[in-house]
């Protein structure tokens, strides 16, 4: 039993690993994102490659064309092997696009096939690549400032967004 539920611990922490990676970049956190890499990964996402510095600075503070963004984690198969783990996990990212003229809602459907390695006991992606499955553009988005479904919000903090986020006040890190 101690073997099964130290691996289990395992991949509940490397299952966490991409959890706040996915938060960071949807609120463009780079501490949050730089605890989810080694400083010498490597990411491949077929429209960005580079290294994690590279990374860092493509995805902070992000693309003022894409001003909200969601990254829906399904479930990972995960195989350890020692220190290491390869891990692919399912993915649906939501991104908002601003075209100049209007802005889209799009979405991707596709898989992180992520190598983890576990340095003194971290576990953080050594390498990176993005499958894409399927893509959908939604067409116009939602104008916030009208609410949503015909009623109006009752605050600002109810529509998302990667900066200036409400989830970051509401635990407390604002």
């Amino acid at each position: 039993m101690d073997a099964e539920l130290r691996a289990l611990v395992e991949r509940d922490k490397i299952r966490d690993c991409l959890v706040r990676l996915a938060r960071g970049e949807d609120r463009r956190d780079a501490g949050l994102i730089s605890g989810a890499y080694w400083p010498d990964s490597v990411t491949d996402y077929g429209v960005f490659a580079g290294t994690f510095a590279e990374y860092l600075a493509w995805v902070v503070p992000g693309a003022e064309a894409i001003p909200c963004t969601q990254h829906v984690l399904g479930q990972s198969f995960i195989e350890v092997e020692g220190e290491s783990a390869k891990v692919e996990t399912q993915v649906i990212s939501y991104h908002r696009v601003n075209f100049g003229t209007e802005e889209r809602d799009t979405v991707v459907g596709g898989r992180y096939l992520d190598v983890l390695e576990k340095r003194d006991g971290a576990w953080r992606i050594a390498s990176r690549v993005m499958l894409y499955d399927w893509y959908q553009d939604f067409g116009v988005a939602i104008d916030w400032s009208k609410g949503v479904m015909g009623l109006p919000f009752s605050a600002e903090h109810f529509s998302g967004r990667a900066h200036g986020d409400y989830s970051v006040k509401f635990f407390g890190k604002a």
